[in-house]
Protein backbone atom coordinates (compact mmCIF):
# COMPACT_ATOMS: atom_id res chain seq x y z
CA UNK A 1 0.00 0.00 0.00
CA UNK A 2 1.26 3.47 -0.93
CA UNK A 3 0.46 6.27 1.53
CA UNK A 4 0.95 9.91 0.53
CA UNK A 5 1.91 12.10 3.48
CA UNK A 6 3.65 15.45 3.78
CA UNK A 7 6.64 15.91 6.07
CA UNK A 8 4.91 17.88 8.81
CA UNK A 9 5.26 17.43 12.59
CA UNK A 10 8.46 15.40 12.36
CA UNK A 11 8.24 13.69 15.75
CA UNK A 12 4.73 12.40 15.07
CA UNK A 13 5.60 11.40 11.52
CA UNK A 14 8.66 9.47 12.68
CA UNK A 15 6.39 7.10 14.60
CA UNK A 16 3.82 7.01 11.79
CA UNK A 17 6.25 5.93 9.05
CA UNK A 18 7.31 2.87 11.05
CA UNK A 19 4.13 1.20 9.81
CA UNK A 20 4.07 -1.65 7.24
CA UNK A 21 3.47 0.51 4.16
CA UNK A 22 5.34 2.53 1.55
CA UNK A 23 5.18 6.23 2.39
CA UNK A 24 5.38 8.76 -0.44
CA UNK A 25 6.76 12.06 0.84
CA UNK A 26 6.71 15.08 -1.51
CA UNK A 27 10.01 16.85 -2.10
CA UNK A 28 10.68 20.11 -3.96
CA UNK A 29 14.02 21.58 -5.07
CA UNK A 30 13.94 24.23 -2.33
CA UNK A 31 12.80 21.73 0.32
CA UNK A 32 10.27 24.27 1.46
CA UNK A 33 7.40 23.59 3.89
CA UNK A 34 5.42 21.70 1.23
CA UNK A 35 8.39 19.69 -0.01
CA UNK A 36 10.71 18.83 2.87
CA UNK A 37 11.22 15.26 1.68
CA UNK A 38 12.80 12.72 3.98
CA UNK A 39 13.84 13.75 7.46
CA UNK A 40 17.47 14.65 7.99
CA UNK A 41 17.45 14.63 11.79
CA UNK A 42 15.18 11.63 12.51
CA UNK A 43 15.76 8.00 11.62
CA UNK A 44 13.24 6.99 8.93
CA UNK A 45 13.05 3.52 7.34
CA UNK A 46 13.79 2.95 3.63
CA UNK A 47 10.05 2.51 3.00
CA UNK A 48 9.80 6.33 2.99
CA UNK A 49 10.27 7.45 -0.63
CA UNK A 50 10.73 10.99 -1.88
CA UNK A 51 8.70 11.97 -4.96
CA UNK A 52 8.68 15.27 -6.83
CA UNK A 53 5.26 16.81 -7.60
CA UNK A 54 5.56 15.73 -11.24
CA UNK A 55 6.18 12.12 -10.20
CA UNK A 56 3.11 12.08 -7.95
CA UNK A 57 0.79 12.21 -10.98
CA UNK A 58 2.10 8.85 -12.11
CA UNK A 59 2.35 7.25 -8.67
CA UNK A 60 -0.06 4.64 -7.34
CA UNK A 61 -1.61 6.15 -4.22
CA UNK A 62 -3.90 4.10 -2.00
CA UNK A 63 -4.36 6.63 0.82
CA UNK A 64 -3.74 10.32 1.40
CA UNK A 65 -2.88 11.48 4.91
CA UNK A 66 -3.46 15.23 5.18
CA UNK A 67 -2.34 17.45 8.05
CA UNK A 68 -2.94 21.06 6.91
CA UNK A 69 -6.01 22.65 5.26
CA UNK A 70 -4.19 23.68 2.08
CA UNK A 71 -3.08 20.08 1.46
CA UNK A 72 -6.59 19.34 0.16
CA UNK A 73 -5.93 21.52 -2.88
CA UNK A 74 -2.22 20.73 -2.99
CA UNK A 75 -2.99 17.02 -3.29
CA UNK A 76 -5.42 17.67 -6.13
CA UNK A 77 -2.90 19.82 -8.01
CA UNK A 78 0.10 17.53 -7.53
CA UNK A 79 -1.58 14.15 -7.99
CA UNK A 80 -4.50 15.01 -10.25
CA UNK A 81 -6.80 13.24 -7.78
CA UNK A 82 -9.23 14.60 -5.21
CA UNK A 83 -8.74 13.50 -1.58
CA UNK A 84 -11.77 11.62 -0.30
CA UNK A 85 -13.32 11.43 -3.77
CA UNK A 86 -10.82 9.79 -6.08
CA UNK A 87 -8.53 8.42 -3.36
CA UNK A 88 -9.39 7.54 0.27
CA UNK A 89 -8.10 10.18 2.67
CA UNK A 90 -7.81 10.99 6.35
CA UNK A 91 -6.97 14.32 7.95
CA UNK A 92 -4.83 14.37 11.11
CA UNK A 93 -5.61 17.32 13.38
CA UNK A 94 -2.59 17.93 15.58
CA UNK A 95 -3.74 21.17 17.18
CA UNK A 96 -6.33 22.46 19.56
CA UNK A 97 -8.48 25.27 18.11
CA UNK A 98 -6.53 28.48 18.59
CA UNK A 99 -8.92 31.36 18.00
CA UNK A 100 -11.66 30.10 20.32
CA UNK A 101 -12.17 26.74 22.02
CA UNK A 102 -15.96 27.10 21.79
CA UNK A 103 -16.86 28.28 18.30
CA UNK A 104 -13.95 27.15 16.09
CA UNK A 105 -15.32 25.17 13.15
CA UNK A 106 -12.89 22.68 11.70
CA UNK A 107 -11.87 23.16 8.03
CA UNK A 108 -13.28 19.68 7.29
CA UNK A 109 -16.56 20.23 9.15
CA UNK A 110 -18.57 20.28 5.91
CA UNK A 111 -16.99 17.08 4.54
CA UNK A 112 -18.25 13.57 5.22
CA UNK A 113 -15.86 11.77 2.87
CA UNK A 114 -12.63 12.32 4.83
CA UNK A 115 -12.14 10.88 8.33
CA UNK A 116 -10.91 13.49 10.79
CA UNK A 117 -8.33 11.99 13.15
CA UNK A 118 -7.66 13.93 16.34
CA UNK A 119 -4.52 13.20 18.35
CA UNK A 120 -6.28 13.80 21.69
CA UNK A 121 -9.81 13.42 23.01
CA UNK A 122 -9.57 17.03 24.19
CA UNK A 123 -9.06 18.21 20.61
CA UNK A 124 -12.09 16.28 19.34
CA UNK A 125 -14.19 17.76 22.14
CA UNK A 126 -13.13 21.37 21.55
CA UNK A 127 -13.32 21.51 17.75
CA UNK A 128 -16.70 21.89 16.06
CA UNK A 129 -16.29 18.90 13.74
CA UNK A 130 -19.58 19.41 11.89
CA UNK A 131 -20.55 16.30 9.92
CA UNK A 132 -17.02 15.01 9.46
CA UNK A 133 -16.57 11.42 10.72
CA UNK A 134 -14.13 11.64 13.63
CA UNK A 135 -11.91 9.36 15.64
CA UNK A 136 -9.01 9.71 18.06
CA UNK A 137 -5.62 8.06 17.72
CA UNK A 138 -3.43 9.14 20.57
CA UNK A 139 0.28 9.77 20.17
CA UNK A 140 2.79 6.97 19.96
CA UNK A 141 6.42 7.47 20.92
CA UNK A 142 9.44 5.47 19.81
CA UNK A 143 11.06 4.65 23.13
CA UNK A 144 14.38 6.53 23.45
CA UNK A 145 15.30 4.50 26.53
CA UNK A 146 15.55 5.32 30.22
CA UNK A 147 18.31 7.94 29.89
CA UNK A 148 17.64 10.13 32.92
CA UNK A 149 20.61 10.88 35.18
CA UNK A 150 19.43 14.16 36.69
CA UNK A 151 23.02 15.18 37.27
CA UNK A 152 22.47 18.82 36.31
CA UNK A 153 20.46 20.84 38.85
CA UNK A 154 18.32 22.42 36.17
CA UNK A 155 14.87 21.99 34.61
CA UNK A 156 14.55 21.19 30.92
CA UNK A 157 11.94 23.00 28.83
CA UNK A 158 11.27 22.20 25.16
CA UNK A 159 9.55 24.82 23.04
CA UNK A 160 10.04 26.16 19.53
CA UNK A 161 9.88 29.90 18.87
CA UNK A 162 9.12 30.88 22.47
CA UNK A 163 9.46 34.63 21.85
CA UNK A 164 7.01 34.70 18.94
CA UNK A 165 4.52 32.30 20.54
CA UNK A 166 4.55 34.09 23.89
CA UNK A 167 1.66 33.35 26.22
CA UNK A 168 0.53 30.31 24.23
CA UNK A 169 3.68 28.46 25.26
CA UNK A 170 3.90 30.05 28.70
CA UNK A 171 7.01 32.07 27.82
CA UNK A 172 5.92 34.82 30.20
CA UNK A 173 5.90 32.28 33.06
CA UNK A 174 9.54 31.29 32.65
CA UNK A 175 11.03 34.06 34.87
CA UNK A 176 8.93 32.88 37.83
CA UNK A 177 10.00 29.28 37.27
CA UNK A 178 13.63 30.30 36.77
CA UNK A 179 13.66 31.89 40.22
CA UNK A 180 12.91 28.43 41.64
CA UNK A 181 15.21 26.33 39.43
CA UNK A 182 17.56 27.33 36.57
CA UNK A 183 16.17 26.45 33.15
CA UNK A 184 17.59 24.88 29.99
CA UNK A 185 15.25 25.82 27.13
CA UNK A 186 15.64 23.53 24.13
CA UNK A 187 14.14 24.24 20.72
CA UNK A 188 14.31 26.10 17.45
CA UNK A 189 14.60 29.89 17.42
CA UNK A 190 15.23 30.16 21.14
CA UNK A 191 18.16 32.56 20.72
CA UNK A 192 17.68 35.86 22.54
CA UNK A 193 15.10 34.42 24.93
CA UNK A 194 17.13 35.25 28.03
CA UNK A 195 17.55 38.87 26.97
CA UNK A 196 13.86 39.05 26.06
CA UNK A 197 12.92 37.91 29.57
CA UNK A 198 15.69 39.77 31.38
CA UNK A 199 17.30 36.54 32.64
CA UNK A 200 21.01 35.87 32.89
CA UNK A 201 22.53 32.63 31.51
CA UNK A 202 22.90 31.18 34.99
CA UNK A 203 19.07 31.25 35.33
CA UNK A 204 18.11 30.52 31.71
CA UNK A 205 20.19 29.20 28.86
CA UNK A 206 18.96 28.19 25.42
CA UNK A 207 20.07 25.17 23.39
CA UNK A 208 19.10 24.45 19.79
CA UNK A 209 20.33 20.87 19.36
CA UNK A 210 19.97 18.30 16.59
CA UNK A 211 17.41 15.60 17.35
CA UNK A 212 20.11 13.02 18.01
CA UNK A 213 21.54 15.12 20.84
CA UNK A 214 18.29 16.41 22.33
CA UNK A 215 17.18 13.46 24.46
CA UNK A 216 20.56 12.82 26.16
CA UNK A 217 20.86 16.53 26.97
CA UNK A 218 17.34 16.69 28.38
CA UNK A 219 17.93 13.59 30.48
CA UNK A 220 20.89 15.17 32.28
CA UNK A 221 18.52 17.77 33.75
CA UNK A 222 16.94 16.99 37.10
CA UNK A 223 13.35 17.48 35.84
CA UNK A 224 11.19 18.48 32.91
CA UNK A 225 9.00 21.61 33.02
CA UNK A 226 6.02 21.90 30.64
CA UNK A 227 4.68 25.49 30.94
CA UNK A 228 2.37 25.31 27.90
CA UNK A 229 -0.94 27.12 28.29
CA UNK A 230 -2.74 26.12 25.12
CA UNK A 231 -1.65 23.58 22.58
CA UNK A 232 -2.25 19.94 21.82
CA UNK A 233 -0.62 17.41 24.11
CA UNK A 234 3.09 18.09 23.62
CA UNK A 235 5.20 15.23 22.31
CA UNK A 236 8.13 16.67 24.25
CA UNK A 237 6.29 16.03 27.51
CA UNK A 238 5.69 12.39 26.58
CA UNK A 239 9.30 12.02 25.42
CA UNK A 240 10.54 13.41 28.75
CA UNK A 241 8.43 10.82 30.56
CA UNK A 242 9.88 8.06 28.37
CA UNK A 243 13.34 9.31 29.36
CA UNK A 244 12.42 8.72 33.01
CA UNK A 245 12.25 12.41 33.93
CA UNK A 246 9.99 13.71 36.70
CA UNK A 247 7.65 16.28 35.16
CA UNK A 248 6.13 19.55 36.37
CA UNK A 249 3.21 20.55 34.17
CA UNK A 250 0.45 23.12 33.80
CA UNK A 251 -2.94 21.47 34.15
CA UNK A 252 -4.23 22.35 30.68
CA UNK A 253 -5.66 20.53 27.64
CA UNK A 254 -5.01 16.75 27.84
CA UNK A 255 -2.20 16.85 30.41
CA UNK A 256 -4.18 15.35 33.28
CA UNK A 257 -4.83 12.23 31.16
CA UNK A 258 -1.15 11.82 30.31
CA UNK A 259 0.39 12.41 33.75
CA UNK A 260 -1.26 10.26 36.43
CA UNK A 261 -0.75 10.78 40.13
CA UNK A 262 2.78 9.93 41.19
CA UNK A 263 4.29 10.49 37.74
CA UNK A 264 4.80 14.21 38.25
CA UNK A 265 3.13 17.34 39.56
CA UNK A 266 0.22 18.81 37.59
CA UNK A 267 -1.35 22.09 38.71
CA UNK A 268 -2.36 25.58 37.64
CA UNK A 269 -1.15 27.03 40.93
CA UNK A 270 2.23 28.58 40.39
CA UNK A 271 3.35 28.13 43.97
CA UNK A 272 2.55 24.40 43.81
CA UNK A 273 4.59 24.01 40.62
CA UNK A 274 7.55 26.00 41.96
CA UNK A 275 7.52 24.05 45.22
CA UNK A 276 7.52 20.81 43.21
CA UNK A 277 10.54 21.98 41.24
CA UNK A 278 12.40 22.85 44.43
CA UNK A 279 11.48 19.45 45.84
CA UNK A 280 12.92 17.57 42.86
CA UNK A 281 16.02 19.75 43.00
CA UNK A 282 16.58 19.04 46.68
CA UNK A 283 15.87 15.30 46.61
CA UNK A 284 17.41 13.40 43.70
CA UNK A 285 16.05 10.06 44.94
CA UNK A 286 12.51 11.48 44.94
CA UNK A 287 13.09 12.79 41.42
CA UNK A 288 14.30 9.37 40.29
CA UNK A 289 11.30 7.51 41.72
CA UNK A 290 8.86 10.00 40.20
CA UNK A 291 10.61 9.72 36.83
CA UNK A 292 10.37 5.95 36.94
CA UNK A 293 6.63 6.23 37.59
CA UNK A 294 6.33 8.64 34.67
CA UNK A 295 8.12 6.21 32.38
CA UNK A 296 5.88 3.32 33.43
CA UNK A 297 2.73 5.39 32.83
CA UNK A 298 3.74 6.69 29.42
CA UNK A 299 4.88 3.27 28.20
CA UNK A 300 1.46 1.85 29.06
CA UNK A 301 -0.54 4.45 27.17
CA UNK A 302 1.63 6.04 24.49
CA UNK A 303 3.74 3.18 23.19
CA UNK A 304 4.65 2.84 19.52
CA UNK A 305 3.03 -0.59 19.16
CA UNK A 306 -0.42 0.62 20.30
CA UNK A 307 -0.10 3.65 17.99
CA UNK A 308 0.73 1.51 14.99
CA UNK A 309 -2.07 -0.96 15.74
CA UNK A 310 -4.60 1.87 15.96
CA UNK A 311 -3.45 3.30 12.64
CA UNK A 312 -3.46 -0.06 10.89
CA UNK A 313 -7.07 -0.62 11.98
CA UNK A 314 -8.15 2.79 10.71
CA UNK A 315 -6.28 2.45 7.41
CA UNK A 316 -7.98 -0.88 6.74
CA UNK A 317 -11.37 0.69 7.47
CA UNK A 318 -10.97 3.68 5.15
CA UNK A 319 -9.36 1.79 2.26
CA UNK A 320 -11.54 -1.32 2.11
Amino acid sequence: MNVLVWHVHGSWLTAFVQGPYTFLVPVTPDRGPDGLGRARTWQWPPTVRELHPGQLREADIDLMVLQRPHELELARQWTGRRPGVDVPAVYVEHNSPHETPVDARHPLADRSDITLVHVTHFNRLMWNNGRAPTTVIEHGIIDPGHLWSGEEPRAAVVVNEPVRRGRTTGTDLLPAFARAVPLDVFGMHTEGLGDHLGLSPDRLRTRDLPQSSLHPAMARCRMYLHPIRWTSLGLSLLEAMFLGMPVVVLDTTEVREAVPQGAGVVSNRMHVLRDAMRGFLADRAYARLTGEAARTAVQARYGERRFRDDWERLIKEVTR
